[in-house]
C-alpha cells in the first residue's frame, strides 16, 4: 500500500484546485502534481466536509470516534476480567462440599 500524501501537500493542491482559472481543469491540476484526478476529487470533497460546507463527518471526529472506541473496547474487556474474578471469588468462598 503506498504512503499518504503529507496533510500540507494536500491542502495546497486542494486549494490550487479550489483557485483555478476557468478552462483549468481538476485532471490538468492533478496530473501537474503527480496525483490520480479521483484522488484530487477525493481530498476535495473530503476539504468540503471538513470546513462545513457539506454535512459528514469531519477528520477530527473521525478520529476522536476510533478512540471512543478503542477505549470502550477496554473498558468492556476490563468489567469482563471482574465479573469472572467476583465469580471466582464467590465459588471460593461457598462452603465445603
Amino acid at each position: 500500500m503506498p504512503k499518504p500524501y503529507p496533510t500540507e501537500f494536500r491542502d495546497d493542491v486542494v486549494r490550487v484546485a479550489r483557485n483555478r482559472e476557468p478552462g483549468v481543469t481538476i485532471e490538468k491540476i492533478a496530473n501537474d502534481f503527480g496525483v490520480h484526478p479521483m484522488t484530487l476529487t477525493k481530498w476535495m470533497r473530503r476539504a468540503d466536509i471538513d470546513d462545513g460546507n457539506k454535512p459528514g463527518q469531519t477528520r477530527t471526529e473521525t478520529a476522536e470516534l476510533r478512540e471512543a472506541r478503542k477505549r470502550i473496547r477496554l473498558l468492556e474487556q476490563e468489567v469482563e476480567v471482574l465479573r469472572r474474578a467476583a465469580a471466582y471469588l464467590s465459588q471460593a468462598n461457598l462452603p465445603g462440599k
